[in-house]
């Protein structure tokens, strides 16, 4: 009797000790599943790559605060993602994974560049965007067809990008980020409210003249106040506008609104009536961006986009506002890979070359950057 007791008490330590493994195995492939990410999209955006997990040792070092980062990356100003990418990683300890989106012709290139530099334990997915979903929706003028630039727009569909995410970050490809990006990321977004910008007339910007810009800082800058759709919508003119190259996303409440259904309208009906500003004060991506969030936007701190570095030739600010800003953005026409702009030096400290020697920066006296 003793002996057999004794079996059945081995018999139930067994059957404890199985069921615990079998636990153990589900919980690994549940957080496997979890990690993965959907290869369809039904607007033609095509993952081609992810790292889904770091290092251990870089594991341990970084905290478990997955942040998702948008960026666009083309090939003519691809230093300048790659750049921005550095900044962001170097400045924060947080889980951050960048889905970087991009042509089908820079894809080599970029992941060349990812692989055998510094950057090649960065968490990323390269995101194919095609170009066809713009077809009706985007202007074309055929004496300036090459001008159109179709990852401009990649920012309107943020759920297609990043699909798993309640929330992200996007950004420009002519930024560098001094602070940590998760910061950024715990912006307070209000109830009801899809998206957060920095304000045009924030006290940041207003500190600064922007010469021959015209209206840059509202919204008849943008749009056309005599086209009677606009006029119809009932917006002041004189309502302070927003900067979209660097904001945060609340992708739940965006896909409640169908954001991208109403900024693919207002871009339709811009093929049809022409709403936009003749004498556009920014980016053709701005005007449907105004409409759509027009009063229904919270606000990012100013120092997290700190802009117009790009403007012009000089230095707006001082340098100690500089280095106190959280992010720096060369909006505008002189980017900091070129040949001249504002504070490029500070920008250069996170350029990383190109191993392949595809893209050079371009310096007053006409040299190749060369690795120190």
């Amino acid at each position: 009797m003793t002996l057999r007791k004794v079996n059945i008490s081995i018999l139930i330590v067994a059957v404890v000790i199985f069921l615990l493994v079998l636990h153990h195995n589900f919980l690994g492939l549940s957080d496997f599943l979890k990690r993965e990410l959907s290869d369809s999209n039904p607007l033609g955006l095509q993952p081609i790559d992810f790292i889904p997990a770091v290092p251990q040792r870089l594991a341990d070092e970084r905290n478990d605060k997955e942040i998702s980062v948008v960026i666009a990356a083309s090939d003519e100003r691809l230093g300048g993602a790659i750049a921005a990418m550095n900044s962001i990683y170097r400045n924060t300890r947080s889980n951050v994974v960048f889905h970087i989106v991009t042509l089908n012709d820079t894809v080599d290139h970029l992941r060349l560049w990812l692989s055998n530099t510094a950057l090649k334990n960065l968490r990323y997915r390269i995101l194919d965007f095609d170009p066809r979903v713009l077809e009706g929706k985007v202007q074309v003028d055929s004496q300036k067809a090459d001008t159109l630039k179709p990852l401009t727009f990649a920012r309107f569909y943020l759920p297609n990008l990043v699909p798993h995410a309640e929330k992200a970050i996007y950004v420009d490809d002519d930024i560098i980020v001094q602070d940590d990006i998760l910061e950024l990321y715990n912006t307070p977004l209000k109830p009801g409210h899809a998206a957060a910008f920095s304000d045009d007339c924030d006290s940041t910007t207003n500190k600064v003249a922007v010469r021959g810009a015209g209206n840059q800082y509202n919204y008849i800058g943008y749009l056309d106040y005599k086209k009677e759709t606009i006029r119809k919508l009932a917006m002041k003119a004189n309502t302070c506008s927003f900067n979209p190259g660097v904001f945060v996303a609340n992708l739940t409440e965006w896909k409640l609104q169908n954001i991208t259904k109403q900024l693919e309208k207002w871009m339709a009906l811009n093929v049809a009536e022409e709403l936009y500003s003749r004498t556009l004060a920014g980016s053709i991506t701005t005007p449907p961006l105004l409409i759509v969030f027009y009063k229904q936007h919270s606000s990012i701190d100013p120092m997290w986009n700190v802009r117009h570095l790009g403007s012009s030739a000089g230095k707006r600010y001082s340098p100690q506002f500089v280095k106190a800003a959280k992010l720096l953005h060369w909006n505008g026409h002189f980017k900091p890979w070129g040949r001249t702009a504002s504070y490029a030096e500070v920008w250069e400290k996170w350029y990383i070359p190109d191993p392949t020697g595809k893209f050079s920066l371009i310096r007053r006296h006409s040299e190749a950057y060369e690795a120190k």
